[in-house]
């Protein structure tokens, strides 16, 4: 009896201590039971949402089309995005006013590790102005151009941008390709000028380098500091102002977008998904067109930024379904749902993403294949712009084939894999997709095609049974002080470049633009522009198809025998200086044996390169001539 009534008492007290709590930070408090007259007369208020209502189920059918707006926020990597993002989940009341409040929406430990944002957050934010409330549906997106596949997808849910400028740095290259991707989808573009705090801030400069490049008016860019939250608040007004409502039916059948997806090991998949037509609540019945399977609605609600369960999502709104799906190949990104028995014309969807990297992955033990195939499924659920092929080596065993956007995706995805799923991996050197033109008939009925794409070196066909090997090409952009402009142009040429276009943007800052093989941007090229031009140089690039080259396949030998995992390919005028450094880094990696090792770089038979590793036994030899000699 008595431990009863200290647990009630204990009850009471935290009950009592929670609503204190609640107060203080704006939450909705416990409501105490009612009378049994009191629950009778009790009616819900009519009342406007906050988004601080995190408790209560909202009500979704307040906030008509004309009402809501979807938009993202696009920049080049570091210009204040994630900032600015937390200073209107502020403002609207999602998270408390505190000093910790940094990449809030950043959710990943990847993102909070590298202070980059790899993956795009959505969060519905409630906005009232001039007598009005409005649902404000925010996506975040990140800034570099290995994640440029998210950026895309996220702006197929919206209707604007605000395209965010550093007013220290100016237009960087990977704002000019932001902005292109949202000129081609035909949004709304808000310029925001962001980090006027700074000393050496000029505002001034960069909204004429916005005219220039971008043909937008001066006086429609919007200056602020995310960081102090100076005129954040006009950035809101802007939204609603300038960015146009969605064009949508709520009284048709139900057509939802997927855009994104999770998966969580108790709920099954979790799909971000825009409604473009219809209606959906929990208890509906669904069809995938992509599977065509049924399943039955759990759960629907919006992101503020974490789930909010709501009633239902009306057409024009942004938010996240749960329908039974406990199979990752269940949930295709680009997908489109609609109700049981009301088949309708699916949505476009997305381009497929076109990987630019190739590297092998295997687990280090190879008792571990089944746990890491299953981590590697549910990670490119999340992340599906990853390619995924089965592979086998001698040495390492089975694994797989993975394309990647780029050489930061491809660390992000293996640092992803350690953190979240705990698994551990070895990966291959990275390598581009190249092309073959095979020469013989018998060939072409072997390998169904005359052009065949080679994502593995080790499958690199021999000169003999092709007319022209083919190497992916991209078109470049650079944007840098006129200072460094000359060693810059030399670092290219130096990368079998071709110089395209060169422009001011203004008096101080040129843009170029290069085509570049892929394989030799893919690597180091970065770092070597960063250190030439003191940090200053920005660099993005885009596919630009393929051409002709004089490629080669190079073996790497230990005493004789070929190391399959590390054959490359490399242009003709670059194989012995390749092969002479992938020898010299071999002889310093290679541990200490008891008998000579000879490192070998061959093209065919012909041997371009040689080391020796470390031999153990040399001391041994040398004092025994020393005696000899005696």
């Amino acid at each position: 009896m008595w431990t009863l009534a200290g647990q009630g008492c204990w009850r009471r007290c935290a009950l009592a201590a929670w609503a204190t709590r609640a107060v203080r930070r704006g939450l909705p408090a416990p409501r105490p039971a009612p009378t049994r007259g009191a629950a009778a007369e009790s009616k819900p208020p009519d009342r406007s949402y906050s988004s601080a209502d995190r408790k209560e189920k909202i009500d979704m059918s307040r906030f008509p089309v004309e009402n809501t707006r979807n938009f993202s926020i696009i920049a080049h990597v570091d210009h204040g995005k994630s900032t600015l993002a937390d200073r209107l989940l502020e403002l609207t009341g999602a998270i408390d006013k505190t000093k910790n409040n940094k990449q809030v929406l950043d959710k990943l430990q990847v993102e909070r590790e590298r202070g980059i944002t790899v993956k795009a957050q959505t969060a519905s934010l409630f906005y009232d102005y001039e007598g009005k409330q409005y649902l404000l549906n925010l996506i975040d997106t990140p800034g570099h151009v290995d994640f440029s596949y998210e950026v895309s997808r996220s702006l197929s849910a919206c209707q604007g941008v605000l395209l965010v400028v550093d007013a220290n740095e100016g237009i960087q290259a990977q704002t000019v390709a932001n902005f292109f991707l949202a000129f081609e989808a035909q949004l709304s573009v808000i310029p925001v000028i962001n980090k006027i705090d700074l000393k050496n801030a000029d505002p001034e400069r960069v909204e004429k380098q916005i005219e220039k490049v971008f043909d937008i008016p001066s006086d429609e860019c919007i200056k602020i500091s995310a960081k102090l939250g100076t005129n954040v608040e006009s950035v809101l007004q802007a939204v609603i102002k300038r960015i146009p409502p969605p064009k949508v039916h709520r009284k048709n059948p139900l057509r939802a977008l997927v855009f994104d997806s999770t998966f969580d090991q108790y709920r099954g998949v979790i799909a971000n998904v825009a409604l473009f037509d219809g209606v959906v609540s929990k208890g509906d019945k669904i069809v995938s067109v992509h599977t065509q399977k049924t399943y039955e609605v759990n759960e629907v609600g919006v992101l503020n930024p974490n789930e909010q369960p709501t009633h239902k999502l009306y057409a024009g709104q942004v938010g996240y379904l749960i329908a039974g799906m406990k199979d990752v190949t269940e949930a295709q990104i680009g997908d489109t749902l609609y109700l049981h028995k009301q088949p309708v014309e699916p949505l476009p969807g997305f381009k497929s993403a076109k990987p630019m990297v190739f590297a092998g992955m295997y687990p280090i033990d190879q008792s571990e294949y089944n746990n890491l195939k299953s981590a590697i499924e549910k990670l490119t659920l999340n992340d599906s712009s990853v390619t995924v092929h089965r592979d086998s080596s001698l040495a390492l065993g089975a694994g797989w084939r993975l394309g990647f956007l780029g050489l930061l995706h491809m660390e992000v995805f293996n640092q992803r894999l350690e953190q979240e799923y705990n698994a551990s991996v070895t990966l291959t050197t990275p390598t581009v997709p190249y092309k073959a033109v095979l020469s013989s008939a018998k060939l072409i009925k072997e390998y169904r095609e005359k052009e065949i794409t080679i994502i593995n070196p080790a499958q690199f066909p021999d000169k003999s049974k092709v007319t022209e090997y083919l190497e992916p090409i991209v078109l470049g952009t650079i944007i840098t002080p006129d200072e460094y402009t000359g060693k810059i142009m030399m670092l290219c040429q130096a990368r079998r470049a071709v110089q395209k276009n060169m422009m001011y943007i203004d008096q101080n800052r040129i843009m170029l633009k290069y085509l570049f093989p892929l394989n030799e941007i893919v690597v180091d090229f970065y770092d070597s522009l960063k250190s030439l031009s003191s940090g200053y140089a920005s660099f993005d690039y885009e596919d630009a198809g393929y051409q002709t080259a004089e490629l080669v396949k190079m073996d790497i030998l230990l005493n004789g025998n070929i190391v399959e995992e590390l054959v490359t390919v490399v242009h003709k005028d670059k194989a012995y200086s390749a092969g002479k450094a992938i020898c010299e880094r071999l002889k310093d990696s290679l541990p200490r044996q008891l008998f000579e090792i000879a490192i070998q770089a061959a093209l065919g038979s012909k041997i371009i390169a040689r080391e020796t590793g470390k031999d153990g036994t040399r001391k041994i030899k040398s004092s025994r001539k020393n005696r000899r000699s005696c």
